[in-house]
């Protein structure tokens, strides 16, 4: 019995099938079954409801509102197919058409019997029969004639297998050697060569993967073999998200399109399981049964309960801190609609995240997932907004001839957006007094601290050392501002792939202990023409610059 389905549904129902059904039943399932296989579409969902009636004829009471893709369903029900056929104990000389095995069928189609494997993958449908005396997978003449209908071309190709002598092994390795110096990624070189050598990509992928792994001293593709790192996942990650189409980082990474939009989902399903979902749960979020309810609590923000009037603002405020005044305060209403919002909208990110199937995430929960998250920090925002004067007005009252009123009210800041993440509206408080609270018990713990690290260093010359100005060289700052500056190179040349970073520092001497190189001096050292280089450099500088701006890196002095 298979292990490996999909969706537990269709698994339990096996299950069912299989203990409880008479023979007769099983076969007659199998049948329905075959027959809804070839009616499915991959591009659809499907009820369970629906797949369990046209297999069984019974609409369960089970999984009311459980649907499947297309492409899970077919998954699954082949593995039904075989498991419940085997359970059946059919005879295949009792069958009413011939029963094909593995071996017949692969000398059918003169192919081997890993094509054959590979044909049930794509859609050839197989059952267990007893051939002499014991149980071997055998496919249905019916079965086969309406894979071979469906995929002409896939058997066409499957067709015109025959063995590589060794001469078609070294003149393979030899072509792919040569296109892969000339910069071409596996995947093309796989293409061009199933092409030229009128092979199948599959056959021509395995050829050159079995010969780096004989001959790793010699291999064509030294680094390509084996899982990407997570490193480089996140850096595939971040270039899609700068708009680099995901062909360009097939070919950069030489990987297929396919590896990259896998790689592309599981990394943003690995930051959707990181993102900050604690929320303050209220017994009002797990009754909403309705999107008529969910509206009242994500509608419209209540009108105040009055016109707002123009605020007083303090003096000595510089104009971008004078500026948060304009920010009308919330009422009582609008503070207990905003934070119910907020917490509703966590609740609901929280558990559509744990329906997510972090190794096989689906596009459409995560863009849920998302935009529901990023309304919340939106509601976050907003109730920040309107208390930042609260900041304001608390650290003017704590500033001190130590301390700085800016680093206070940046201080100050972080306490705020920490105290909406607890603020429980249910309790009735109003969220200023909570506010208050947590910004002048942050204030009351740090200030101490700053007069105590000032009164360990202060001495009797203290004032005098304040009014006189050191003009000597500082080393230290001197050294941590290169330090800083090769730091900050290293994180933009992140961006450029091995031979692009090469160049460029080549050509720069960003190394220390390197002189610039000319572009000629490179193009021998990577065994190229002067104007290549050129091209890649101009490239890679079109590429840093997008880099700086976009990450807004600014370089010390």
């Amino acid at each position: 019995m298979h292990t490996n389905y999909l969706n537990p549904a269709i698994r339990q129902l096996r299950d069912q099938q299989v203990r409880f059904a008479p023979r007769e039943k099983k076969i007659e399932q199998v049948a329905q079954a075959e027959k809804l296989l070839g009616e499915l579409d991959p591009k659809r969902t499907y009820t369970y409801e629906y797949v369990c009636y046209r297999i069984t004829s019974f609409r369960p009471d089970s999984y009311p509102d459980l649907k499947l893709s297309g492409r899970e369903a077919d998954h699954d029900l082949r593995l039904f197919v075989e498991d419940v056929s085997d359970a059946a104990n059919v005879a295949a000389d009792s069958m009413s058409e011939p029963v094909l095995t593995v071996e017949r069928l692969a000398q059918e189609f003169n192919v081997s019997t890993k094509t054959i494997s590979r044909w049930r993958r794509h859609g050839l449908i197989s059952r267990r029969f007893v051939m002499d005396g014991r149980k071997r997978v055998g496919f249905l003449q019916s079965s086969v004639d309406r894979f071979v209908e469906q995929n002409q071309e896939r058997v066409r190709r499957g067709s015109q297998f025959s063995q590589l002598t060794e001469e078609e092994r070294s003149m393979i390795v030899e072509r792919a050697r040569r296109l892969a110096r000339a910069g071409a990624c596996p995947a093309d070189v796989t293409k061009r060569l199933a092409e030229k050598m009128n092979r199948s990509a599959e056959t021509i992928r395995y050829t050159l993967k079995q010969f780096d792994r004989d001959h790793p001293d010699l291999a064509v593709f030294p680094e390509n073999h084996g899982p990407l790192g997570m490193d480089t996942k996140r850096k595939i990650f971040q270039q899609y998200h700068r708009g680099e189409s995901v062909d360009e980082l097939a070919k950069r990474f030489c990987r297929t399109r396919t590896s990259i939009y896998r790689i592309i989902a599981e990394m943003r399903a690995r930051r959707i399981m990181d993102l900050p979902l604690d929320y303050i749960p209220n017994p009002v979020y797990i009754r909403v049964k309705s999107q008529k309810v969910e509206q009242r609590i994500l509608g419209a923000m209540p009108p105040a309960d009055q016109a707002a009037k123009k605020p007083r603002l303090p003096s000595g405020l510089p104009p971008y801190l004078a500026s948060l005044y304009e920010v009308p305060l919330l009422s009582r209403r609008q503070e207990a609609h905003l934070f119910r919002k907020m917490n509703y909208l966590k609740f609901k990110s929280s558990k559509m995240r744990a329906k997510l199937d972090a190794e096989h995430p689906k596009s459409i929960l995560m863009e849920h997932i998302e935009r529901t998250y990023d309304e919340a920090v939106s509601t976050k925002n907003q109730i920040v907004r309107a208390n930042l004067r609260l900041v304001v007005s608390i650290a003017k009252r704590h500033v001190g001839p130590v301390e700085n009123f800016f680093e206070l009210v940046s201080d100050g800041n972080m306490s705020l957006m920490r105290a909406v993440e607890k603020f429980d509206f249910a309790r009735g408080n109003k969220f200023s007094t909570y506010a208050s609270w947590a910004i002048m018990k942050n204030f009351a713990r740090t200030i101490p601290n700053e007069h105590r690290y000032h009164d360990r260093f202060r001495s009797s010359q203290s004032e005098m050392f304040a009014t006189a100005e050191d003009e000597r060289t500082d080393q230290v700052e001197i050294e941590s501002s290169q330090l800083q500056r090769e730091g900050q190179i290293e994180k933009i040349l992140a961006c450029l792939d091995d031979r692009e970073q090469k160049i460029i520092t080549r050509r720069f001497g960003l190394k220390r202990g390197e002189e610039p190189l000319t572009l000629k001096q490179v193009g021998v050292e990577l065994g190229v023409t002067k104007e290549r280089i050129r091209q890649i450099e101009a490239r890679a500088l079109s590429k840093l610059r997008k880099a700086v701006e976009e990450e807004k890196i600014e370089f010390p002095g």
